[in-house]
C-alpha cells in the first residue's frame, strides 16, 4: 500500500510540471515581441494557435491527472502517467525552443525587416510552382542561422510531439548566405517536391534511364532525386548564381568533395556540382559555370578519387540523360508537363536576366511594381552580380539587402496584413 508520503511526493510532482506546462502559454517569454511583430500578421497567428492548442492538450491532461490523483487514484498508474505528461511537455518545449530560436532571429529590426522579405520570396517561390498545379499556396517562415547549409522544417510535417504539424515551411537560411540567398530555392524546392510527389517519380526516372548502362549509378542517382530536385528547382527560378552559391557551400578537401556517404539523400559534392554546371551547361549553352567546372576538375583530381572517381567517370558519360530526365521529361507531378514548362529556366539565363536589368534601368530597384511581378527573377539577377564583379561585391550585397527589405515592406499593410498573398503573375510561370 502507497504510503502517504509517496501521494504527497506525486501530487508535487503533477503540480511542477503543471507550472511548467503553463509557462509555456505566455508565448512573449519564449520569443520576443519584437520578433513576433516581423512576422506577417497571418502567420503570426498561425503560429500562436498551433503552440496555444499544443499547451492547451497538455493542460488539460495535468488538470485531469491532477483529478484522477486527489479521487484516489491507483499511485503506480498515476505516475506512469505523470511520466507521460513529462515526456510530452519535453517534446512541446522543443517545438516551442525551435520556433522560438527562429523568430529570435528576427528580432533585430534590420535582421527582421531582411528577414520578412525572404518569407515573401520563398512564399512567391512556392507558389509559382504549386498554384498552376491547383495546390494552395504556403506560408514561410525564414530565420538565420549559423553554418555551411540552409534547412527547410516542410509545412504539415509532424512536429516532435508527433501530434501537431508544422504550420509553415520553416527555412534556416545560414548567415553567409543571406546576401546571396539562393539557397531559399532549394528549401522551397523540398517543400514544392513533397506537395506534388515530383521525389518519387524522379527516382523512378532516374533508376529506369540509367541502368541499362549501369545498375549500381543508377540506384545511386535515384537515391538522391530529393536533393536533385531541389536543386532543379532552384535553377530554374534563379539561374546560375544558385549553382555558385551551392559551390560555395559544399566544396572543401579532395577527399571530402569524392567522399560518398551510405545513406545520405545528397550526392557527394563534386557529382552535385557537375550536374549542375552541366544543366547550365545544357540550357544556357558556354558561361561562367563552365569556369566553376574547370576550376573543380583542376582542384579535385578524379584520377585519385577511388570509388567516387569511377562513379563520376560513368556518370559524366551519362549526364546529357540525366539533366534530360531531370529537366525535360514530363510527369505526373507536373500534370503531364516537365517542371521546366512550369518554371522556365530560360527567363533566368544571363541574356534574360541582363535584358531584364536593360529594360527597367533604374525603375528595377525602385518599382513595386517589378518588385511584386518579377521577384524571383530580380533576386536571381542581383545574386549574380557579385558573382560578375567579385571587388564589388559589397556595393552588390547592399543593393540586394535593401530591395529584398522593400520586397517585405511592399508585402505588409499599415496593420501588419499581408496584402497579396495571390497567384504569381502569368511571367512567372512558362
Amino acid at each position: 500500500m502507497p504510503s502517504a508520503a509517496t501521494k504527497r511526493q506525486l501530487a508535487a510532482e503533477i503540480a511542477h510540471w503543471s507550472l511548467a506546462i503553463d509557462a509555456l502559454y505566455d508565448l512573449d517569454t519564449a520569443a520576443s515581441p519584437e520578433g513576433w511583430r516581423s512576422l506577417e500578421s497571418y502567420l503570426s497567428r498561425k503560429l500562436r494557435d498551433r503552440m496555444h492548442a499544443m499547451v492547451a492538450e497538455l493542460r488539460s491532461e495535468g488538470a485531469d491527472l491532477m483529478r484522477w490523483h486527489d479521487a484516489g487514484g491507483e499511485p503506480h498508474e498515476v505516475r506512469r502517467r505523470l511520466l507521460r505528461l513529462r515526456s510530452r511537455y519535453l517534446r512541446a518545449e522543443t517545438i516551442l525552443d525551435f520556433y522560438s530560436t527562429a523568430i529570435n532571429s528576427r528580432s533585430n529590426p534590420t535582421m527582421g525587416s531582411l528577414l520578412r522579405g525572404y518569407d515573401t520570396l520563398a512564399t512567391d517561390s512556392m507558389a509559382a510552382a504549386l498554384l498552376p498545379l491547383g495546390h494552395e499556396p504556403i506560408p514561410a517562415l525564414v530565420y538565420a542561422a549559423i553554418g555551411k547549409g540552409a534547412s527547410v522544417l516542410r509545412a504539415d510535417v509532424q512536429l516532435w510531439d508527433h501530434a501537431h504539424p508544422s504550420p509553415a515551411a520553416a527555412i534556416k537560411l545560414t548567415r553567409h548566405n543571406l546576401s546571396h540567398p539562393t539557397a531559399l530555392f532549394h528549401e522551397t524546392g523540398h517543400q514544392v517536391s513533397h506537395q506534388i510527389g515530383w521525389k518519387a517519380e524522379l527516382a523512378e526516372a532516374l533508376e529506369r534511364e540509367l541502368s541499362p548502362a549501369s545498375r549500381n549509378v543508377a540506384l545511386m542517382w535515384a537515391s538522391w532525386s530529393s536533393e536533385i530536385a531541389a536543386d532543379v528547382h532552384a535553377w530554374a527560378q534563379s539561374g546560375w548564381s544558385s549553382v555558385a552559391a551551392l559551390a560555395n557551400v559544399v566544396d572543401g578537401s579532395t577527399r571530402e568533395v569524392f567522399h560518398i556517404r551510405p545513406g545520405d539523400p545528397h550526392p557527394f559534392p563534386a557529382a552535385r556540382v557537375a550536374f549542375n554546371v552541366a544543366m547550365c551547361r545544357s540550357w544556357f549553352g558556354a558561361g561562367p559555370w563552365d569556369d566553376l567546372g574547370q576550376a573543380w576538375q583542376e582542384r579535385h583530381d578524379v584520377e585519385s578519387a577511388g570509388q567516387a572517381g569511377e562513379f563520376m567517370t560513368i556518370s559524366s558519360g551519362m549526364m546529357e540523360r540525366i539533366v534530360e530526365v531531370c529537366t525535360r521529361r514530363p510527369m505526373k507531378a507536373f500534370q503531364g508537363a516537365t517542371v521546366t514548362h512550369l518554371i522556365d529556366p530560360m527567363r533566368v539565363s544571363p541574356s534574360a536576366l541582363a535584358a531584364l536589368a536593360t529594360q527597367a534601368g533604374p525603375s528595377l530597384l525602385t518599382s513595386t511594381y517589378l518588385r511584386r511581378r518579377e521577384p524571383l527573377r530580380i533576386l536571381g539577377l542581383l545574386s549574380a552580380r557579385s558573382l560578375e564583379e567579385p571587388h564589388k561585391a559589397a556595393e552588390h550585397r547592399a543593393v540586394l539587402r535593401s530591395w529584398v527589405t522593400q520586397v517585405g515592406a511592399d508585402a505588409i499593410d499599415a496593420t501588419g496584413a499581408r496584402t497579396s498573398v495571390t497567384s504569381p503573375p502569368s511571367t512567372l510561370v512558362a
